[in-house]
């Protein structure tokens, strides 16, 4: 089948490779999925440029991406919740990456059925923005109605999708953004609209129950300024803390190296009374059919920025390293 393929890490005029790779296995759990649809994502930058090497070693060459959409056309025989010609969208798991193909097996236990209003364009969408957004607000900061929280970068792909989540959960959204992008995220749902290029959000938000990080250090740690005690800032740009070491299972010493490079922010975050906390997402089919049914309900809205075609793979990569994708980019494969 046709892929496209990471030979090696860099970032130097690093394309991926356009070639053939033999069918994936499918075991007795799986699903085998003929890929329609494949959204690209920073993370795919970031794994090709060999940023997470410590973390997450896949050893090249190997098929990138990490969302997916399409139609089951095969399943393990120990499989009851999936039959073939459904149709599915997914975020693989990290250790099964690989949706820059025209086929991917999928544990059933990492799969949803796709929303039945989008186009299989718009499902690719979903997955790793989707399952951010849910982990970070629902899951580790227990966003509740009437609290605020501060998402940042509202036009960027987990932020499109986290602003529209956090208004259906009853929160207050504030969000920064660029001047071009201020009546999109307005339209998502954001209350408060910081433009960037023209003020500080440290000066406008104060007493703020949670922070969605995306961005750089010094961001960081101005964002802890804006919470009340007791608030709780997840970051999902780092640095990893050491539960995240620990939710690894990787070896040991990536456990003290998580400590150092977490010590300054977990240490400041203390010292103003609020939780610091780092997110790798996590693929879950459970987490996912959740968001997929609010997608139904017409609750979330998937942004779509481009659509690539599939040969044009390493354009769209080049496009999301830009930075300036509304939302997302998806590459058509079928």
């Amino acid at each position: 089948m046709r892929a496209f393929i990471v030979d090696r890490y860099g970032k130097s005029g690093n394309a991926l490779r356009a070639g053939d790779v033999p069918e994936p296995e499918v075991g007795e759990h799986d699903v085998l999925v003929q890929v329609h649809a494949a959204g690209v994502n920073a993370l795919d930058l970031k794994i090709r440029d060999g940023e997470f090497k410590l973390v997450l070693p896949y050893r090249p060459p190997f098929v990138l991406g990490n969302d997916v959409a399409g139609v089951v056309v095969r399943v393990g025989a120990g499989v009851r919740g999936f039959q073939p010609g459904d149709e599915v969208c997914a975020r693989p798991d990290k250790g099964r990456i690989g949706t820059f193909a025209e086929l991917i097996s999928v544990s059933e236990d990492d799969l949803a059925l796709k929303p039945a209003r989008l186009t299989m364009e718009e499902a690719a969408a979903i997955p790793l923005v989707g399952l951010t957004a849910w982990q970070a607000l629902v899951e580790v900061a227990g966003l509740r109605e009437g609290q605020k929280v501060f998402i940042q970068a509202g036009a960027g792909g987990v932020g499109t999708f986290a602003i529209q989540l956090a208004k259906h959960l009853g929160a207050t959204v504030a969000t920064t953004t660029s001047t071009a992008n201020v009546d999109l995220v307005r339209r998502l749902g954001a209350d408060v609209v910081i433009d960037y290029r023209a003020d500080d959000f440290e000066a406008v938000l104060r007493d703020y129950d949670v922070v969605l990080h995306s961005l750089d250090d010094k961001t960081l740690e101005k964002s802890l300024r804006v919470l009340k005690p007791g608030g709780k800032l997840v970051s999902i740009s780092g640095p990893p803390d050491p539960a995240f070491a620990r939710e690894l299972g990787g070896p040991w010493i990536l456990r003290p190296v998580m400590r150092v490079l977490s010590h300054r922010v977990r240490k400041a975050a203390r010292r103003r009374q609020v939780a610091y906390s780092f997110l790798f997402m996590r693929a879950n089919g459970q987490q996912l059919a959740e968001i997929t049914s609010l997608v139904d309900a017409g609750v979330v809205e998937p942004v779509v920025d481009r659509v690539f075609p599939f040969e044009a793979t390493n354009d769209a990569l080049a496009y999301v390293r830009t930075g300036r994708a509304k939302g997302k980019v998806v590459v058509k494969v079928r």
